[in-house]
């Protein structure tokens, strides 16, 4: 009997961290996903980013996106390409120490300002070929009319 009520007061703190039921079901329609865990650092986006050692591992740390990114809304239209290369690695489990607590170094290749993913826009990269091609395509012959 314990253990269901250690399951419902579990679900009324995850619903009373969103907002009540209609902060909850708003959050669960836009990222699928009820959580509740310690704040450990905001970008400078607004991203926040949260951990709880309860959860398994690769799932114990999430992020929850801002509303609004660059001038762009971003409420549903979510991307991981939204999350900074800094915040990329601890949320991968590649290091421990969240940039909040220790500061990357700078390096040239990261950007100053974030750039949302083209992909599927008329913005995408698209390489174009410097070698002549292998197989040209057929152009019927012409005939001349006197």
């Amino acid at each position: 009997m314990a253990e269901y009520l250690q399951v419902l007061r579990r679900g009324l703190q995850q619903i009373r961290a969103h907002g009540g039921i209609f902060g909850s079901f708003w959050q669960f329609i836009r990222v699928s996903d009820l959580k509740i865990g310690a704040l450990v650092g905001v970008d400078k986006y607004g991203n926040k980013y949260f951990e709880d050692k309860r959860y398994f591992f690769g799932r114990h740390r999430w992020v929850e996106y801002t509303h609004e990114m660059n001038g762009k809304n971003t409420y549903w239209d979510l991307d991981g390409s939204m999350v900074p290369p800094e915040w990329h690695r601890w949320l991968h489990s590649m290091t421990d120490e969240p940039p909040s607590t220790h500061p990357p170094v700078a390096r040239k290749f990261i950007w100053e300002n974030h750039k949302f993913n083209q992909s599927g826009t008329s913005g995408q990269y698209v390489p174009y070929s410097t070698t002549r091609k292998k197989i040209e395509e057929w152009v019927p012959p012409q005939i001349s009319r006197k």
